[in-house]
């Protein structure tokens, strides 16, 4: 597992994009999705809120910290710092979705421009 590898956020859960398609259709979780600007133009998943990663502590009051966030970047790496950030801040159910957006169009999933 990346958490293993990353030594800034070890232990920090993490899902996949099978899970995040049903947690979508169930409208069951927020998706945050902590790419820099430039990369969340280039395309995300519709219906996450855009909040970069060095924005990510001072902007979690935004998000409902009793509803389960899945964190996403573009490759599942800052995803899990993210999810790390929003576990300290109190939120109940924060993952890295493993793989980011390049796991989520390779499984042929929309992507919102």
């Amino acid at each position: 597992m990346l958490n293993r590898l990353f030594p800034g956020a070890p232990g920090v859960p993490e899902t996949d994009v099978a899970h995040t398609i049903a947690a979508r259709t169930n409208d069951a979780v927020q998706i945050v999705d902590v790419r820099e600007p430039d990369e969340w133009s280039e395309g995300r998943i519709p219906g996450a809120v855009h909040i970069p990663l060095g924005s990510l502590a001072t902007r979690a009051t935004e998000l409902d910290p009793g509803q389960e966030t899945i964190v996403v970047c573009q490759a599942g790496v800052r995803s899990l710092t993210g999810a790390d950030i929003l576990l300290r801040a109190g939120f109940a159910d924060a993952k890295s979705l493993s793989g980011g957006m390049i796991a989520w169009a390779a499984a042929g999933q929309p992507v919102e421009r």
